[in-house]
């Protein structure tokens, strides 16, 4: 897999883009990013018996957003935003430096994502059936690998504008050009570990996990590829900016 040359381990690279720019970019990954994570949790749970499941931190989060704070109108909401958070202190620590300002960033990422999120998860639990049909079980599980590549994409995008982001892409950017030489679907594995615990205690508090299945594997096999991908394909003239992986 071709690889983006990176710069070295504390070196900011230079901003290219202007703050207008970067910010009309930002807000489309947002949306996409909160559109597809939801896409993936509605077709989940709206085939029977759930054998699709959603992206894996989405899952993950959900499913220890459940069984700590029950299954209510704010359960996505407060999951995202209080599990998001505490990712920022294990970026911290692998970037051997606590940095305000980046932690900050991600509080901005995450409030209007974790609004998002709730908000297209009310509308599209009111317009999508249950699927009861092959052609609607077929359709679902179509929408929910969109749901993921779209996540990819959106992850791509604001990764490269880098003004702010979700503390889980920010773990993958830290992973993928501190520790892996550049290299989206190796980092992007690695990145799975945190949401694993979570799933494992979500299990042991609740006697079970739900939210995982095809779509889960499907996020967990080619999500850092899709993220690759986008970098070279999609808004291609768009680089990384301003990058900082710690010393």
């Amino acid at each position: 897999m071709e690889q983006e040359k990176v710069p070295v381990q504390g070196q900011v690279a230079e901003r290219t883009i202007s703050l207008t720019t970067s910010w009309a970019y930002f807000a489309l990954s947002i949306v996409i990013n909160s559109l597809g994570n939801v896409l993936t949790l509605v077709t989940s749970s709206h085939v029977h018996p759930q054998f699709l499941g959603s992206a894996y931190w989405t899952a993950a989060e959900n499913n220890l957003g459940i069984a700590v704070l029950g299954n209510n109108s704010m359960t996505l909401f407060w999951a995202f935003m209080v599990l998001g958070m505490l990712t920022s202190v294990l970026n911290a620590i692998l970037m051997h430096k606590w940095d305000w300002r980046r932690i900050g960033g991600n509080f901005i990422f995450m409030l209007p994502f974790s609004i998002f999120i709730q908000w297209f998860s009310d509308i599209f639990n009111r317009i999508m059936p249950d699927a009861t049909t092959l052609p609607m079980i077929i359709l679902y599980v179509f929408i929910n690998f969109l749901g993921v590549a779209f996540i990819g994409t959106a992850i791509s995008i604001y990764q490269r504008v880098n003004l702010v982001l979700h503390p889980a892409d920010d773990l993958f950017q830290i992973i993928r050009f501190r520790y892996c030489h550049g290299n989206a679907t190796i980092a992007m594995w690695l990145s799975y570990i945190p949401p694993t615990i979570m799933a494992i205690i979500a299990a042991f508090m609740q006697g079970g996990i739900y939210n995982f299945g095809l779509g889960t594997l499907f996020a967990l096999v080619f999500q850092g590829a899709i993220t690759g991908w986008a970098d070279r394909y999609i808004f291609p003239k768009l680089k990384h900016q301003a990058l900082d992986i710690g010393n």
